[in-house]
């Protein structure tokens, strides 16, 4: 079975979180100008093909169930995998026995050279067991070899059935989008319906607009926007880690780091967004009783711990940037990836979430002074 060796390039990384969110708000802005898609897609079904081809969900996705084919191909290469792998540990500690006792031989042959006492016998015993360890070893390695090859043929099978489906796969779309046209289209209006079935908002001040609020708003919901699709890198990422693990025996150095600082900016730079959204977890079981302007009133009241809470992030954010930048920190991985763009989203973030806390005071303002004139 081949092994994966790809390791993503900082520059990727990177460039990936400006790059991908921006593609993505993109296609999601052509629907709303074009109108729902209908049937299945061509695209589609190549990245279905592409990303789970092996699983045959491209052939799902066409309403093909020869899909369930791959199936059965797959759990094969996923035992020969587990074989495989617990025969590669069997082979490293053979050649680990063999080297002790290769060494052992090489001091008894100085020992009997030397002319020490007892040194001939121990040199024949140890000449029997390094015999036996290569043995093992070459065992071992068969086994290896063996489970290597079975794993490596139903993975091209697999290869062979896809490159098929890769020349089979425009037909098969446009035959089962000709039945689907066939169909009745859904009522109008379903998707609409739902949509207006939200709660309604805990904050009272959700409905004052002015220049520099709805500004400021609109900044907070872009970037709300942006970093969310973050989250579908990383369902791109783990599923790639996944698969070079249990197919390939391909572990990364890279996946796991790489996510994880990824959800911690998201969480940084969406905290604004989720401010204005009033989303962030807070205990209101007095609060949600009390009438709009009372709540206004405690709302630019807290404001105070609010504004001292951010401006201790902005100021020492930034410290963090700045101490990060000067050094050009990087992490203690063998990926080695900066550090200093990850502790600019603590400035950039606690930025964000202040100005969202102006336009949230400047409201509670608006409404205690418009409601008490």
């Amino acid at each position: 079975m081949p092994t994966l060796t790809f390791i993503l390039p900082h520059w990727m990384y990177w460039s990936g979180l400006v790059v991908f969110p921006l593609v993505a708000l993109y296609l999601l802005s052509r629907p709303r100008r074009a109108g729902p898609p209908r049937g299945v897609s061509l695209p589609v079904a190549y990245l279905m093909w592409l990303t789970a081809g092996y699983l045959g969900i491209h052939r799902f996705y066409v309403r093909s169930y020869w899909g369930v084919v791959y199936i059965p191909l797959f759990i094969a290469i996923l035992f020969s995998n587990v074989k495989g792998r617990a025969a590669r540990d069997s082979v490293s500690f053979a050649r680990n026995e063999f080297l002790d006792v290769e060494f052992d031989v090489e001091r008894f042959q100085k020992a009997v050279a030397d002319g020490v006492e007892g040194a001939v016998e121990k040199l024949a015993k140890a000449q029997e067991m390094l015999a036996a360890a290569n043995e093992q070893f070459a065992t071992a390695a068969t086994n290896f070899d063996y489970w290597d090859t079975v794993s490596g043929g139903f993975a091209l099978v697999i290869a062979l059935a896809l490159i098929i489906d890769a020349v089979l796969l425009p037909g098969l779309t446009r035959r089962c989008a000709e039945r689907e046209e066939a169909k009745a289209p859904p009522p109008k209006g379903e998707i609409a319906a739902v949509a207006q079935q939200h709660a309604p908002s805990r904050d009272p001040v959700r409905g004052v607009h002015s220049l520099v609020t709805d500004a400021i708003d609109t900044v907070s919901g872009w970037v709300g926007h942006f970093v969310c699709f973050w989250s579908v890198i990383a369902v791109f990422v783990y599923y790639y880690e996944v698969l070079a693990r249990y197919v390939f025996n391909s572990p990364t150095n890279w996946a796991h780091e790489s996510m994880f600082l990824l959800f911690g900016m998201q969480y940084l730079l969406s905290g604004a967004f989720a401010y204005r959204e009033d989303a962030h977890v807070r205990v209101d079981v007095i609060y949600v009783h009390l009438p709009d302007r009372a709540k206004a009133a405690v709302d630019v009241f807290t404001s105070v711990f609010f504004f001292i809470f951010t401006g201790a992030l902005l100021w020492t954010g930034w410290i963090f940037l700045m101490d990060s930048a000067q050094v050009w920190e990087v992490s203690f991985t063998e990926w080695a990836i900066q550090y200093w763009p990850v502790k600019a989203t603590l400035a950039i973030g606690a930025l964000l979430i202040i100005l969202q806390g102006l336009s949230k005071l400047i409201k509670d303002i608006h409404l205690l002074t418009r409601q008490g004139s």
